[in-house]
């Protein structure tokens, strides 16, 4: 059985390995984390800081965290502070109001999301980062490839790196070579805690029943995860029905 130090290693490599495959991190450059106080988050931004420490290149690293006035998350700031605090990198912090019950032409959730987004971009702008990490790992990419062939009819996911406004910012993901279960041992062995959602709207039914679909998969064939992550990058579009072209 492997021991707790040795886990965190492992952790912190599979990191470092994204980031040097999809060619995430640079020497020079200047990255801001979307802390939102969940665990992911949690581990994203010391397994990042603690990388930083331990290699001859040097890059810019700031954690933003986006509260929500209206309560959805009770966020801990005294200990977000702290935790930054202890890795040594700056926190901003910044609130922002959804205005949910004015407007019901998209959902709760979509508004909340795209208002963060938009607030942690604005937050990255301002501190001259053009690569704004998150903390989705492997799992959520598998989720998102599978409920949008499902209910979208398309191939789409959360790729490692995205370039966007025009290459003006980079949205990079450092945890995707890693499981959600190996987040969840991470965060349990360093004695996270997230951030409380007490989110009214709160609960992805979609999301939570593909998740137990995969399980059912990983059941079958313990590869599962990694055969779907792989498959994504592993396209025979010569077996597959041609692109659609024109009009139809």
């Amino acid at each position: 059985m492997q021991s707790e130090d040795h886990y965190i290693e492992k952790t912190i490599k599979a990191v470092g390995k994204a980031i040097n495959r999809y060619g995430l991190i640079k020497k020079d450059d200047r990255v801001a984390v979307a802390l939102s106080g969940g665990t992911d988050s949690l581990v994203l931004l010391e397994s990042l800081a603690l990388r930083k420490k331990r290699l001859p290149i040097d890059y810019f690293l700031a954690a933003v965290h986006v509260e929500i006035s209206e309560g959805f998350y009770r966020s801990d700031r005294g200990h977000l502070e702290e935790f930054c605090g202890r890795l040594g990198v700056p926190l901003v912090w910044r609130t922002i109001s959804l205005g949910i019950d004015a407007d019901f032409r998209e959902t709760p959730c979509f508004i909340c999301s795209k208002k963060r987004r938009n607030e942690l971009f604005k937050a990255a702008d301002e501190l001259e980062c053009r690569s704004l990490a998150f903390g989705h790992h492997m799992d959520d990419a598998i989720e998102t490839l599978m409920l949008n062939m499902v209910f979208s009819g398309s191939m789409s996911s959360m790729p490692p790196s995205l370039e966007i406004f025009g290459g003006a910012l980079k949205i990079i993901r450092p945890l995707i070579l890693i499981t959600g279960e190996d987040v969840k041992r991470y965060a349990g062995i360093r004695g996270f805690k997230g951030q409380m959602k007490e989110c009214r709207f709160g609960g992805d039914t979609k999301r939570n029943e593909m998740r137990r679909i995969i399980a059912e998969f990983q059941h079958m064939n313990k590869k599962a995860r990694a055969n779907i992550f792989r498959a994504m990058s592993n396209i025979h579009e010569m077996y597959l029905p041609p692109r659609k072209t024109g009009q139809e």
